[in-house]
């Protein structure tokens, strides 16, 4: 996994896409990042209201968070230096003071963009870590998440599934992604290191029995970090 940081064209200068227009500087601001989490989908461009803000990111790619005023924004994916047509265009609302990863995925074949939002818990215990279950892969069945001690973090977790939020000690986990109600492995996480009050989410993304193979990706969330 690799954060892209030195290629991204903040576009403070675009205008949001609202019925009733008022001055960005007026507007409450939001952070936004991008992921490519689309298997076996080229290299791409992020344009943002026709703009090119992100360039050439590649497969596992997560930008860093971009400040923006809140409003509709559109975007379209171009494969990486063509833009012949958009392998999507789609318009997405940014709420006034909110976190969120915008993913770009596949779904039979069609690459799309999902808005993962991120609100902290209203309730949180002190020095424990926050994580959530975010699910990409398209070919599989449900799945359990389990840690290797056999505790059930998630049950009956199916393709495009955002969990909630749990807190777990601090520590190194092991977790496994078993076929639901099944004790057969589908992945084998090692080595997850959690630390105290920091959000994480657990993105599965890849194919079953295809390349890209399944694995777990595990940035930082920015509601761990960012003043909002």
């Amino acid at each position: 996994m690799r954060y892209i940081m030195q290629y991204i064209n903040v576009p403070f200068n675009i205008p949001t896409r609202v019925d009733d227009m008022m001055n960005s500087e007026d507007n409450m601001s939001a952070y936004v990042r991008v992921a490519h989490i689309a298997a076996r989908a080229p290299d791409v461009d992020i344009y943002v209201n026709d703009k090119l803000t992100i360039p050439d990111l590649e497969y596992r790619d997560f930008t860093t968070y971009i400040k923006l005023p809140s409003g509709t924004y559109n975007i379209k994916v171009y494969r990486a230096n063509n833009t012949d047509f958009p392998l999507a265009d789609v318009d997405i609302f940014i709420a006034p003071k909110s976190v969120t990863t915008i993913v770009a995925y596949m779904q039979r074949r069609m690459l799309s963009l999902y808005p993962v939002d991120e609100t902290p818990l209203t309730s949180t215990t002190d020095g424990k870590a926050k994580i959530r279950i975010a699910q990409f892969i398209e070919n599989i069945p449900p799945v359990d998440v389990v840690l290797s001690n056999g505790t059930v973090l998630y049950k009956n977790v199916n393709f495009k599934d955002i969990r909630n939020y749990i807190e777990l000690p601090i520590g190194r986990y092991t977790m496994l992604l078993k076929l639901a109600n099944t004790d057969i492995d589908m992945l084998y996480v090692p080595n997850i290191n959690l630390k105290s009050d920091k959000y994480y989410t657990l993105y599965l993304i890849g194919l079953v029995t295809n390349f890209p193979t399944p694995q777990m990706l595990i940035p930082l969330d920015g509601i761990s970090y960012l003043n909002i």
